[in-house]
Parts: C-alpha cells; structure tokens; sequence
C-alpha cells in the first residue's frame, strides 16, 4: 500500500482513484491519503461522473482545487471529494433508479 499510495501521489492526474480490498484498515488509510477529486472502495472508477454524483448533466472537468474567477464567494473556496464505497459493482450492473452503492459521501 505504501508503494501504490507513493506512485499515485507522484503521477496521478488527481481525477479519480480505486482500491479493491477486503482490509478495511487500508481501506480508510487509501481514502483518507489519496488527494484526488474522487476515491473509490470496491466499484469501478465509472462511477466518477457528476451525474452518478447527483450533479445533473457533466458540462466539464477539473482537477485543479481552484478553479474560479473574478469575484469568488465561500462556495468558490472549497473542494470536494466524493468518496464511493462498492462491494464490486460497475456501471452495467447499476439500475439507475436503483443506486446500489453503500455509501456515497461529499467532503469539503
């Protein structure tokens, strides 16, 4: 785990990492260490979408953590980190007006 979580800091473009494991402690460690807009336990990464998200229609994408122009309120001042927990699901499996992932979370 040391190993992925030093590669992924170094050559990752920060959009949207996974880990498939049953050790729940390195679960949590991947999660919490991995500085990427989106973190996923035990699903694929084709849930990292703004629709999967309940964000309506995907219009862009960034991986910056300040993205705003102009005059920027509190709103324009935060980042997200949406953090998905799966047991193996990818987006074929899902019926999307059946969410089956445990847990979906939004940290600022």
């Amino acid at each position: 785990l040391d190993e992925a979580l030093q590669h992924i800091n170094l050559h990752s473009s920060k959009h949207t990492e996974s880990i498939i494991s049953e050790d729940y402690s390195k679960v949590r460690r991947f999660l919490r260490e991995v500085d990427s807009s989106s973190v996923i336990a035990n699903a694929s990464t084709r849930f990292a979408d703004g629709f999967e998200y309940g964000l309506g229609a995907e219009i862009g994408i960034s991986t910056d953590k300040l993205h705003v122009r102009g005059p920027v309120g509190l709103e324009g001042l935060t980042t997200q980190k949406f953090v998905v927990f799966g047991s193996g699901q990818d987006r074929s499996e899902v019926d999307p007006a059946i969410r089956s992932l445990s847990v979906v979370m939004r940290s600022t």
